[in-house]
């Protein structure tokens, strides 16, 4: 089987389908990542073929376009909505009209078997349907996207796939889910369940952590990981107020992961509060009691693979989704509206919580337990070999 992945560009969409990809290949079979040089880099750590497609095409830098002088996006524009989000933002519009020739091109050299594409990926629909070859979508996680991407979608795009001959936007072949059913949003479009497996890049496991992982000198170990778009985008003072919030809190140690371009303009910090280099979390959360986290899934979902509680503070897009589910979920908390994240006072009242209250730790080994109980990727690539043979008969 023949197998090329098209991520959308943006490394922390390309990273959750990593271990498939893995799996697809382990298994025997040919894989090729066609992508823009935005999402290159974590390709080649993965350890994968590509080829470029295209010039850069700035995605996340939009992400700073929704910033005001001294705000970030959610103290201005408020909580996300599904009608926000289904507006197709001009930047992937552009996406789409330079690469879908190429993209058109390249899979009909190739001639895959399947086309494998994060959720967020449109493209992909077009150039199966377009040369009959059947695309399966992967999922981040909690799925709040999809369908508003897809209603913009099928407006933006109208004139790309209507000159090729289809008259709507396709549908995917099968969809891939790595969020246990406790986790996700109900009323989804059915899905192949598939492990998330958490991929976060590659790093070194520092020294002080492979040495002080496992025999802590305090009782309780927290990580802030608030995402680099987050501090990007006006966020150093929420970090600084999260921070703040831990003071006091004894027996504690605080793990926050921060760039060293941010580090000046984020000034002193408590006494229990240690800023390192960002790592992947995926070494460093096992060694950790609890997480405080921007909503992203790439940290939700490699924190609820720890089985951690958690406090999240969503920001942008489908950060809220995140956050809704985590409280529903009875996991964790979620703060969504700026005047909660920006008040110590109800900081420091949601860490407590979330530290002290037992019921969110045995509702996250919950989740933890239904993501070990769902099929590995291994498992999961027969699935598709069965969908890339009936496409073909």
């Amino acid at each position: 089987m023949r197998v090329l992945m098209i991520p959308s560009p943006s490394a922390t969409h390309f990273m959750p389908m990593v271990p498939l990809a893995w799996a697809i290949r382990a298994a025997g079979h040919d894989i090729l990542v066609a992508g823009q040089p935005d999402v290159l880099p974590a390709v080649g750590q993965a350890g994968l073929n590509a080829v470029r497609v295209g010039e850069r095409a700035g995605i996340n830098d939009s992400v700073l376009e929704l910033t005001r002088p001294g705000l970030r996006p959610l103290q201005w524009m408020g909580r996300w909505t599904p009608e926000i989000m289904s507006v197709f933002p001009p930047v992937w519009q552009r996406h789409s009209e330079d690469v879908l020739p190429a993209y058109l091109k390249l899979a009909t050299a190739y001639r895959p078997d399947l086309i494998l594409a994060d959720v967020s990926e449109c493209n992909a629909l077009i150039v199966g349907a377009a040369l009959g070859i059947p695309v399966a979508h992967h999922r981040y996680g909690v799925d709040p996207v999809s369908e508003p991407v897809r209603t913009g979608a099928r407006i933006a795009l109208r004139g790309l796939y209507e000159g090729l001959g289809l008259r709507d936007l396709p549908e995917a072949s099968v969809i891939l889910d790595p969020c246990p059913a406790g986790l996700q949003l109900p009323g989804l479009a059915p899905a192949i369940p598939l492990r998330y497996v958490p991929y976060n890049g590659n790093g070194v496991l520092p020294e002080w952590l492979r040495d002080e992982g496992a025999a802590r000198p305090v009782k309780r170990r927290v990580a802030v990981s608030l995402g680099s778009h987050t501090l990007s985008a006006n966020g150093v003072p929420l970090l600084r107020n999260v921070l703040r919030a831990f003071d006091g809190l004894r027996d504690m140690e605080v793990l926050a992961t921060v760039d060293e371009r941010h580090r000046e303009e984020l000034g002193p910090v408590p006494r229990a509060v240690r800023l390192i280099e960002p790592v992947p979390l995926h070494l460093l959360l096992p060694t950790c009691d609890a997480v405080v986290h921007h909503g992203g899934n790439g940290t939700g979902m490699t924190s609820t693979c720890a089985g951690l509680p958690q406090l999240a503070l969503p920001q942008i897009a489908d950060t809220f989704g995140y956050g809704d589910q985590l409280a529903s979920s009875g996991a964790g908390i979620t703060l969504d509206d700026a005047p909660r994240q920006d008040d110590p006072r109800q900081l420091r009242k949601a860490l407590e919580a979330v530290l002290e209250d037992p019921s969110y730790g045995q509702a996250a080994r919950r989740l933890a337990r239904a993501v070990a109980d769902m099929p590995a990727p291994s498992a999961v690539v027969g699935e598709l070999e069965r969908v890339a043979r009936e496409g073909a008969a």
